[in-house]
């Protein structure tokens, strides 16, 4: 399976093992409310987890997929307590098909700040 079948995987299944076997160890997550890169494997895994907890509910759905040859940008949509939010996944990957990058973008500014409590609360605990 390719680097972008294997996130749909992760997605529909939400397993743990799934989105490790997919993560390169010097990753970076590029988050659209912290300024400063999540570095490292861990940190990355950490920061979508949460994402998963707090974006991958009933209504969350990829709506369009644009390939680059080591890259995918995956435009997604969901709601959240009425609020319609819209967003990218821009994933990188390396040549053994490890994710290297994972930059993640919302819109609009109320979808911004409607998600970032719900991060941190899952971040914490």
């Amino acid at each position: 399976m390719d680097v972008v079948g294997s996130w749909h995987d992760y997605i529909d299944g939400n397993d743990p093992a799934k989105l490790d076997a997919l993560i390169a160890e010097d990753a970076v997550f590029l988050s659209p409310a912290v300024h400063r890169p999540q570095a490292g494997k861990a940190l990355v895994i950490k920061y979508l987890s949460a994402a998963m907890v707090v974006l991958n509910n009933d209504s969350f759905r990829y709506v369009h997929e644009w390939h680059g040859e080591r890259s995918v940008v995956l435009e997604f949509a969901l709601s959240i307590d009425g609020i319609e939010i819209e967003g990218v996944d821009m994933i990188r990957w390396n040549d053994a098909g490890l994710i290297t990058e994972f930059k993640v973008m919302l819109r609009p500014l109320k979808a911004l700040n409607t998600v970032i409590p719900l991060m941190a609360t899952v971040l914490q605990g």
